[in-house]
């Protein structure tokens, strides 16, 4: 018997135009919209993380959104747990639901389900935490790139405890961090349609810079600064705060933090597209293309 229900996952890197288009077909097919972006659960993270803005949220209702305070730890699998229990209630009354977001991690918890990963112990964790506080976030990117190649090309590498943890586990288990996502598939109870939304390169990063730009005038660095006695805390070990917690702390000037933060930003897109290009069951699509994506939902839909 056919599955009756389907997920659309719709990725791609930032400031590619998701939000648009999931607006567009979550009123075509008369759903909801499931967020994914590990930036955007944290309701006090507003500019930074360039959510849908009030009208956009308004326009259809949004899940996983500031869902959660930066104050709490959230990781992959409970992301995985909470989703799939507001997909379960979803299903109740829809045919279709929308999940969207760039974080691939959190994108393959739902698709792909995740391998426990093995316990540590808490004298491993706290050396890598001491080595990293020690001798800074270039030395734990070096580790991880030297010891699992294959996930350094693929994490965000600006966010020091998915390295920490990358690490820990390599040194816990001999084995690389890489070895343990997904070695069996999870089966869901739901088909999975998944879009991936692209531009040219050029255009794209035209965007990510005017996106930044306009960040900064509604007053990004002011939000920042706010944070800057939190900027610890694992939700604000991001690009769009890290680069100006450099800045407050004297690294560099204004000038160079804005040079940061949009290099950054473009190299965070880059990896984005690494990690989703993996994935062949993928279909591809320009944002403006929104008849053309709907054409084909409709037809995997059957």
């Amino acid at each position: 018997m056919p599955n009756k229900k389907h997920l659309i996952l719709v990725v791609g890197p930032t400031a590619v135009g998701k939000t648009e288009v999931c607006i567009k077909l979550a009123k075509k097919f008369n759903t909801e919209i499931i967020s994914c972006d590990s930036r955007q659960f944290y309701r006090e993270l507003e500019l930074g993380t360039a959510k849908p803005n009030a009208e956009e949220l308004a326009e259809v209702r949004h899940h996983l959104i500031n869902s959660l305070s930066i104050e709490e730890n959230y990781d992959v699998k409970k992301f995985e747990k909470d989703a799939l229990e507001i997909m379960a209630s979803l299903f109740e009354e829809k045919d279709v639901v929308l999940m969207t977001g760039g974080s691939g991690l959190f994108a393959d918890a739902i698709t792909e389900g995740f391998d426990e990963m093995p316990d540590i112990s808490s004298e491993i964790r706290e050396m890598v935490i001491f080595e990293y506080r020690q001798k800074g976030l270039s030395w734990l990117q070096q580790e991880v790139e030297k010891e699992d190649p294959e996930y350094f090309q693929i994490v965000d590498q600006q966010n020091p405890q998915r390295l920490m943890r990358a690490l820990e586990v390599i040194r816990g288990t001999g084995k690389k961090f890489s070895s343990f996502r997904v070695k069996k598939k999870a089966e869901r109870p739901f088909n999975i349609i998944k879009i991936g939304l692209t531009r040219d390169r050029e255009e794209l990063y035209e965007r990510i810079d005017q996106r930044m730009d306009q960040m900064i005038q509604l007053g990004l660095f002011a939000e920042a600064e706010s944070f800057f006695e939190k900027r610890h805390l694992n939700a604000l070990q991001t690009v769009g705060y890290t680069e100006i917690f450099g800045f407050l702390e004297g690294k560099y000037g204004r000038e160079e933090a804005i040079r940061l933060l949009k290099r950054n930003s473009r190299r965070y897109a880059k990896r984005q597209l690494t990690w989703f290009r993996r994935d062949p069951e993928i279909q591809w699509f320009h944002p403006q293309q929104i008849e053309e994506i709907q054409h084909w939902v409709e037809s995997q839909i059957g």
